[in-house]
């Protein structure tokens, strides 16, 4: 990342994003700058950010970014109150690296440090290959975006399922999310 200080965008995207009160995110939703470009910037299939080809070796820069990332009908974009460009995202902008067990429910943190709870508002999906046959979870985080629940975290919720209408399931938040289609894993 030896361009930051060459690249208006990427450090205008930077110090936007530094503005943000405290850990909250900023109001991306209200923000609409004219499109500005695309950014070479790309989220890859394993989470890792790249920039110009090269990793952004630094995660709090990368969790810098992931609080000015939107997903607009056009694609991903990181959008300040000036500036809206364009980035390339492989899979999905975010990895479910952990989940935990509480009253509330399943906790779930990606690989930016963002934290979502399973229900209504944060969905479980498990969309399944049908050549393979091979799961492919996510988590809603926010907006319109999504964290792939990484094969580790998806065996933790297995291993916490239970039968419900014939297809294994776990309940969070008050809601029942299948992990699967009918009678897989029940062999």
């Amino acid at each position: 990342m030896t361009n930051q200080a060459t690249s208006p965008g990427l450090s205008g995207v930077a110090e936007a994003a530094r503005q943000a009160p405290g850990r909250g995110l900023p109001p991306v939703h209200l923000w609409n700058p004219a499109h500005c470009g695309d950014i070479d910037i790309l989220i890859r299939a394993d989470g890792t950010w790249m920039h110009e080809g090269s990793p952004i070796g630094r995660a709090e820069l990368v969790r810098l970014f992931s609080t000015v990332l939107r997903k607009d009908p056009d694609g991903y974009h990181l959008v300040t109150p000036v500036e809206k460009l364009k980035i390339g995202v492989e899979d999905l902008p975010f990895r479910a690296t952990a989940v935990r067990a509480s009253e509330d429910g399943l906790s779930f943190t990606t690989d930016v440090g963002d934290e979502v709870t399973a229900g209504p508002d944060h969905l479980i999906v498990v969309e399944t290959d049908p050549a393979t046959g091979e799961p492919a979870p996510c988590v809603h985080v926010r907006a319109d975006l999504w964290a792939r629940i990484a094969r580790p975290v998806f065996y933790e919720l297995v291993e916490r399922a239970e039968v419900v209408d014939g297809r294994l399931a776990v309940r969070s938040g008050g809601a029942v999310f299948a992990l699967g289609p009918e009678g897989a894993g029940l062999e």
